[in-house]
């Protein structure tokens, strides 16, 4: 049975999407934005700042749901310029020290509300 996740610790969904849905142990995670969820406004700042915004929002979600780092098994990681991607690594290991899930990164033309970064989350039990 399909379950939906949702908390106020994350940004609220931007369109007609659920910020988590768990179905058979497996938690898929929307694609999270550097929205700071108190002002519902994008952090300002560089990537590095914009990426720890969107492990923060990440990691709510998970948390909801029961969920933590150690059971993300995969990530895509959207990026509005590939010159973002070793400062983006650079945090992206802070979350994933060791046993790291299977990842995409890609540049994309463009990001909802001029974010330099997205990132999709899948965890399993």
């Amino acid at each position: 049975m399909k379950k939906i996740f949702s908390t106020s610790k994350a940004p609220a969904a931007i369109g007609p999407y659920s910020q988590a849905v768990e179905m058979s142990n497996t938690l898929y995670v929307s694609g999270q934005i550097p929205i700071n969820p108190e002002t519902g406004k994008l952090v300002e700042g560089d990537i590095t700042i914009q990426t720890v915004q969107v492990f923060k929002n990440i990691a709510a979600i998970l948390n909801v749901a029961g969920y933590s780092f150690t059971d993300v098994v995969k990530s895509t990681c959207l990026l509005s310029d590939m010159a973002n991607f070793k400062a983006m690594n650079e945090v992206y290991a802070r979350y994933y020290p060791e046993k790291q899930p299977a990842r995409a990164a890609f540049a994309v033309k463009e990001l909802p509300m001029g974010a330099l970064i997205e990132i999709e989350t899948i965890a399993m039990k």
